[in-house]
């Protein structure tokens, strides 16, 4: 099985990237997706962030209050980085028991979308890396025109991540971004026919 692993940043555009693949029907792992489930309520991941940051991150039905929890660790990297232990190792284990899944029917191809690809050291187990690239002012501007931000919101939350220059040096595949949506597909289009569609075409 081929694994791709696909990174990005806010606003770089790696869920467009993302949408093509998935349309072609290639089958994708998406940590975000894997994250929410293992904080559902009666889950070991929701009871590890309660025993840590307490019951009032818990709506009133049980189920986690997002925005609670939100308010708590955005602001601070410490709280931040408290709340990545409580889940690392359920995403993880998760990540690989849906990885055995896939593996056992014989996937030719998995994309895993892992926003902690690099700092999270996935890559290690990945075949390629391929980077959705976009330099720091066009993110800024279209994080300001997507979400509304201020200067000062877009470049916090841009800065609350790995720079994209950082992560140039793990990526297999870098596809830049700095572009129009028309040529975004046109290289997809080219990244399909030249890497994949071969992959595919290889008896199993």
């Amino acid at each position: 099985m081929f694994k791709i692993g696909l990174t990005g940043g806010i606003a770089s555009g790696k869920s467009t990237v993302l949408t093509y693949f998935k349309d072609k029907g290639i089958p994708y792992i998406d940590a975000d997706i894997v994250a929410r489930e293992v904080v559902e309520p009666g889950t070991k991941g929701l009871k590890a962030i309660v025993d840590t940051f307490g019951s009032h991150v818990l709506q009133d039905d049980g189920t986690l209050n997002r925005e609670a929890l939100g308010a708590i660790v955005f602001h601070n990297e410490e709280k931040r980085q408290l709340l990545n232990s409580c889940l690392k190792t359920h995403i993880r284990n998760r990540i690989l028991e849906l990885t055995s899944q896939y593996e056992s029917v014989n996937t030719p191809i998995l994309i895993y979308d892992i926003p902690l690809l690099i700092e999270g050291e996935w890559y290690t187990m990945m075949d390629e890396v391929w980077l959705v690239y976009v330099n720091e002012p066009t993110q800024k501007d279209r994080l300001m025109s997507r979400n509304g931000y201020t200067k000062e919101d877009a470049l916090a939350r841009i800065n609350s991540q790995m720079r994209l220059d950082d992560k140039r040096s793990y990526a297999d595949l870098i596809i830049d971004n700095n572009g129009t949506p028309q040529a975004l597909t046109a290289k997809l289009d080219t990244i399909w026919s030249e890497r994949l569609e071969p992959i595919l075409q290889k008896p199993q």
